[in-house]
C-alpha cells in the first residue's frame, strides 16, 4: 500500500493579494508533492486561505465591505493563482468554512479539558498584521514591528491564555528526539534558542472583535488567529469529520513556511498539539524570504510582483523552474528580472529547449520518424542513473537547487555526448545503423530527462514526452523503475514540433 505523504504550505491571509513570495512556498510545495507521486506515495496536498483576525476586519472596513466579502474575493484571487501556476493541490482550506469552525471548537474543547487555557486579562504591544505581541526588547526604536517596521499597539482585553510555559521541557525533549524536526538547521538553533530562554504563556482569544470562532466554553470569546489558523492543517485531512482519514494522515510529513512563521510553527503549535493528545508535525521547513532589491516584500514598500506578471514574459514552466532553480531553498534569496531572464535562457532556451529540438530533429531526418531499434548504450546510461540518484538525495532535504542542476548535468552530457559521436557525420557517411544507435541513446536520455524534470516544469516535460512518442504523461510513471535506462519503446513516433522555450531578449 502506498506510503501516505501529507505536505502543506501555510494559509496566506485574505487582506492582500498573491505575490511571488506566497506563490515561492507554494510552488516548492507542489514540486514536493509531484515528486513524492513519482516516488508512488499517496500525497495529499494542501494550500489555503487564513480569512480571520483583526487585520482582515480592518481591511475589508477600509474597503467599504464585510470580512466575509473580502474573504471571499481574495481567496479566489489565490485560487487563480494557484490554477495559472499548475498547482495540482489536493485540500484548498479556507478557515470560513463550517468544518473547520467545527474542527477548531473540538480542538479547542481539548485543550481547556486538559487544563491549559485560563481566563485573565492582558496588556501588550501588539502588531496587527503579524497578529502576535511583542515584549519591547523585541522591537525596533519607536516600537515598530521588527517583521512589518509599523508601530505597535498597546492593547488590554480580558483573554483566555494557554499555558505555553507549561511546555518547555516537553519541546525540548521533543527536538532532542527528533533533531530534523526544524529545518534548515539554522532554523532549529532559533528554535531551541528561543525555548530555552524560557516560554512565557499566550493571549488565545479576542473579545475585542467577533471575526472568528467562538470558543466553545465562552461564546463572548473568539479564538486568537493562530490558534484558529494553525488547526487547518488537521481540517483538511478529516479532524472531527473523518477519523480514519486523520488518522492515515497526521501528522503532517511537512509544513512549508517562511521563516517570519516559524515561531507559531514550531513552538506554539506543537504545544498546542501535544495539550489535545496530538502528534507534531514531523517536520517544519522555515525558508528565507525572498528579496526584492535586497528587502523583503511588503504592501508598504510597494515592492510586490504578481506572478501572473512574470508568467506572461516566461511562461509557468518559466517561472517555476526560476524560482526553484536559482538559489537554495532556506537562506534568503533575491529576486530580479534581469537575474530571471538569464537564468530562463541559458537552462530552458539554450539547454533543455535546443538539446531536445537538435535530438528530435535529427532522429525524424534520420531514423524515419521513429525511435530506431538499437542503441549504443554508451555513456549516457550512467549519466542517466546519476542524475536520479542526486535528484532523489536532493528531494529529501528539500534542495530542490542541487537536485534540479543534477537533471540539467544529464543535459549537458547529452550535448556533449552529442558532439563527441557527430550523428550528422555518421549520417553523412552512410553508417545508418551507428547514427541510429547514437540517437537511441539521446532520445533515451530525453526520456529520462522529461520524467525527472517534470515535478518543475509540468508542461514542457509532458509535451516532450507526447513528441517522444509515449502515452500518457511523465506523472504517471512510478520510480525508481521508471528512471531504469532503456524503456523509450522502439518504433514509437517522433515528432519535431516548435522550440519548448523560445529564447528571451532582456528588456
Amino acid at each position: 500500500m502506498p506510503r501516505p505523504f501529507y505536505v502543506t504550505t501555510p494559509i496566506y491571509y485574505v487582506n492582500d493579494v498573491p505575490h511571488i513570495g506566497h506563490a515561492y512556498t507554494t510552488v516548492a510545495g507542489d514540486v514536493l508533492s509531484r515528486w513524492r507521486r513519482l516516488r508512488g506515495d499517496d500525497v495529499v496536498y494542501l494550500t489555503g486561505t487564513d480569512e480571520h483576525g483583526l487585520k482582515i476586519k480592518q481591511a475589508a472596513e477600509a474597503a467599504g465591505i464585510t470580512p466575509k466579502e473580502l474573504a471571499d474575493r481574495n481567496s479566489e484571487r489565490f485560487q487563480e493563482t494557484w490554477r495559472l501556476l499548475g498547482i495540482k493541490n489536493d485540500v484548498f482550506i479556507r478557515t470560513t468554512e463550517p468544518r473547520h469552525y467545527r474542527a477548531v471548537q473540538e480542538f479547542l474543547q481539548r485543550v481547556y479539558d486538559a487544563g491549559d487555557i485560563e481566563l485573565g486579562t492582558y496588556e501588550g504591544l501588539y502588531c496587527v498584521a503579524c497578529e502576535a505581541y511583542y515584549s519591547e526588547d523585541e522591537l525596533l526604536d519607536g516600537l515598530c514591528c521588527p517583521i512589518h517596521e509599523r508601530p505597535v499597539e498597546r492593547i488590554t482585553e480580558e483573554n483566555y491564555f494557554f499555558k505555553l510555559s507549561r511546555y518547555e521541557k516537553r519541546l525540548l525533549d521533543h527536538y532532542e528526539a527528533h533533531p530534523d524536526a526544524v529545518q534548515p538547521e539554522t532554523r532549529r538553533n532559533e528554535v531551541i534558542g528561543f525555548i530555552k530562554q524560557g516560554l512565557c504563556d499566550f493571549s488565545m482569544s479576542r473579545t475585542s472583535i467577533d471575526w472568528g470562532v467562538p470558543l466553545p466554553w465562552d461564546p463572548k470569546h473568539v479564538a486568537y488567529v493562530w490558534f484558529d489558523a494553525l488547526f487547518n492543517y488537521c481540517t483538511g485531512v478529516g479532524y472531527a469529520e473523518d477519523d480514519e482519514r486523520f488518522r492515515r494522515y497526521w501528522p503532517a510529513n511537512y509544513h512549508l513556511m517562511g521563516k517570519d512563521i516559524l515561531r507559531f510553527h514550531a513552538v506554539y503549535w506543537p504545544a498546542m498539539l501535544m495539550s489535545a493528545g496530538l502528534e507534531p508535525p514531523q517536520h517544519v521547513f522555515a525558508h528565507g524570504w525572498l528579496l526584492v532589491g535586497g528587502e523583503k516584500m511588503s504592501k508598504t514598500r510597494l515592492n510586490q510582483i504578481a506572478p501572473a506578471d512574470l508568467v506572461a514574459d516566461f511562461g509557468v514552466d518559466g517561472f517555476r523552474y526560476h524560482f526553484m532553480a536559482d538559489q537554495r531553498f532556506g537562506p534568503d534569496g533575491d529576486f530580479s528580472y534581469e537575474a530571471m531572464v538569464s537564468r530562463y535562457n541559458a537552462d530552458l532556451a539554450n539547454n533543455f529547449g535546443n538539446l531536445a529540438n537538435r535530438v528530435l530533429n535529427m532522429a525524424v531526418n534520420y531514423c524515419g520518424g521513429v525511435v530506431p531499434d538499437t542503441r549504443e548504450d554508451g555513456p549516457l546510461v550512467d549519466a542517466a542513473a546519476d542524475a536520479f540518484a542526486r535528484l532523489d538525495a536532493a528531494m529529501d532535504q528539500l534542495d530542490f537547487s542541487t537536485g534540479f542542476a543534477a537533471v540539467w548535468e544529464l543535459i549537458r552530457a547529452t550535448n556533449a555526448y552529442i558532439e563527441d559521436r557527430q550523428p550528422w557525420a555518421l549520417n553523412k557517411a552512410g553508417e545508418a545503423t551507428k547514427t541510429a544507435a547514437v540517437l537511441g541513446d539521446c532520445l533515451e536520455a530525453l526520456r529520462v530527462v522529461a520524467l525527472l524534470a517534470s515535478p518543475v516544469i509540468p508542461n514542457a516535460a509532458g509535451e516532450l514526452w507526447r513528441r517522444l512518442g509515449l502515452a500518457g504523461g511523465p506523472e504517471d510513471e512510478r520510480l525508481p523503475e521508471a528512471a531504469a535506462w532503456g524503456r523509450l519503446p522502439a518504433g514509437s513516433p517522433l515528432e519535431k514540433g516548435a522550440p519548448l522555450f523560445p529564447r528571451l531578449e532582456p528588456q
